[in-house]
């Protein structure tokens, strides 16, 4: 007897619908499972088979086979372990059930319990694409499911209790669609940070308009104190961002059951010892995505920027301006988004006190340049905004007097972002930084006394063509937050302000 039961894969971070079709036949006992399955998909005739048993179940005896189709797809992971026993068991006549419009997916244990799955997101969107309405999963995996709305989801303990839904003896309640509760993760506040006024404006700038930062200076300055703040300041994501980001996480398995939606905006800080193909995303032998992409909505910190590895950071220069990376290798290519805010932070030189007045820098020129040169002028073309942070002085430090909190920084960015969104509409950028060259030209113009300032700038600091057009992005993020609808000269004088640096001139 054959049985064809829904159900859905994974590849990538996208999720695509599979059929399971399971056929008996007479002859000796033999469990074959076709379609292209990795080891993971394999093993899943043992963990079928017990679990079929400890559930009350009489494993049939013959041939069975199990496609796995399209068959050529290759098919990885556990997620089919609860379709083919549902199969198995419906063929040889356990199971009397019919429903073309429901698909299950699910990792079985020995016992007959359902365990969650990475990937439910993706997967959960397709089955709505595929018009599937009802969907039977692991019930730690139902909020996360949930999130793709249109679905009935089913929360399934056990396959007993899934078998006692399909026959009617007693039907398993829908999962409520999951309603985030807000932020509950406590972020860092900006009010702990004593003076750095300076630094903390271009930090404003950046989270008003998306821009990639630079911040250079000395050991204990407080760079890696203002960059881990950075998320406390960014703008809520929409619902579609959260969504694009999610998909990601759920992946790479970061979700919960409690906290199956991102309702922050990501912050990766990798260490300096990453590799390219765990900066870029890779793996053997699907590639998966790389923290390029887990920050995708967010904010990428690289700490100690020179230190990490030349090819690593040269990994970034395409990323940065697409938005997406693309990872081959031998059995996959897979596309992954990487939306990206960059926050760099770094020493002057490699003891960390080159132009501190108190001389205490023990490198000479040369080792300084070799230090700095590790930065590639394409990879500083890329980045906005350059901060020195120095050393803050005594007084500072003895200062008790609390700064102004992350809270109100916020609702200054949260309100630029909200002219930025009102200017470009829904199918425009997401913000200032992701300006293309007809936006620029219509929301960026320069009257003659701006364009002089541009001119000269333009000549004394040797910009580029992209250096120019971050510079406007800038300028234009820096009047949105003052509420001023033309570019004034001003404006374009702060940006100017911020691209120049006495370690990196422009």
């Amino acid at each position: 007897m054959l049985c064809k039961v829904r159900s859905l894969g994974l590849q990538g971070i996208w999720g695509y619908e599979v059929t399971a079709e399971c056929d008996l036949a007479g002859g000796l006992p033999n469990f074959d499972i076709v379609g292209l399955p990795d080891t993971a998909v394999k093993e899943a005739r043992e963990r079928v088979r017990a679990a079929g048993k400890n559930s009350g179940f009489a494993f049939p005896v013959g041939r069975i086979t199990v496609n796995l189709a399209p068959a050529n797809r290759r098919k990885s992971g556990t997620v089919y372990d609860l379709p083919i026993l549902i199969g198995v068991l419906t063929a040889s006549g356990q199971l009397d059930w019919s429903d073309p419009d429901c698909a299950f997916v699910g990792e079985l244990s020995l016992s007959g319990t359902l365990r969650p799955v990475v990937g439910m997101l993706p997967m959960a969107l397709a089955a709505r694409e595929a018009g599937i309405r009802r969907l039977f999963v692991p019930a730690d995996s139902a909020p996360e499911a949930t999130l793709a709305q249109g679905l009935t989801v089913y929360p399934v303990e056990t396959v007993g209790q899934l078998a006692d839904h399909l026959s009617g003896r007693a039907p398993i309640a829908p999962a409520p669609v999951w309603q985030g509760e807000g932020e509950t993760l406590p972020l860092p506040d900006f009010a702990e940070v004593r003076g750095q006024e300076p630094v903390k404006r271009v930090l404003e700038i950046a989270a008003a308009g998306g821009h990639n930062v630079l911040l250079v200076g000395p050991p204990g300055s407080g760079k890696s104190m203002l960059a881990r703040r950075m998320p406390s300041i960014l703008p809520p994501m929409t619902q579609k961002e959260a969504l694009e980001a999610t998909r990601i996480h759920s992946v790479m398995g970061l979700t919960s059951k409690d906290h199956p939606l991102l309702t922050q905006r990501p912050f990766r800080a990798p260490h300096h010892t990453i590799s390219p193909g765990g900066l870029a995303g890779g793996g053997s032998p699907y590639p998966r995505p790389g923290e390029i992409s887990l920050a995708h909505q967010g904010v990428l910190f690289l700490d100690e920027l020179p230190e990490f590895h030349k090819d690593v950071i040269e990994v970034l220069r395409q990323p940065m301006e697409d938005g997406v990376v693309t990872v081959v290798r031998s059995a996959a290519v897979e596309t992954y988004p990487s939306r990206f805010q960059l926050l760099c932070a770094m020493n002057p030189c490699k003891c960390g006190w080159y132009g501190h007045p108190s001389g205490r820098c023990r490198c000479s020129p040369l080792q300084v340049k070799k230090y700095l040169s590790k930065l590639s002028g394409p990879l500083l073309d890329r980045i906005d905004l350059f901060a020195e942070v120095p050393a803050l002085e005594f007084a500072d430090l003895a200062d008790r007097t609390p700064g102004e909190s992350s809270a109100a920084i916020r609702a200054r960015v949260e309100r630029a972002r909200q002219i930025q969104q009102e200017r470009y509409g829904p199918q425009g950028p997401a913000c200032n930084a992701h300006m293309g060259q007809a936006e620029l030209r219509q929301y960026c113009a320069l009257d003659a006394e701006s364009q002089a300032l541009m001119e000269g700038a333009y000549e004394h600091m040797g910009l580029t063509a992209r250096s120019y057009d971050r510079l406007l992005r800038v300028a234009r993020t820096i009047a949105d937050l003052e509420g001023s609808v033309p570019l004034r000269p001003e404006h374009l004088a702060e940006a100017i302000q911020y691209r120049e640096s006495d370690y990196f001139p422009a």
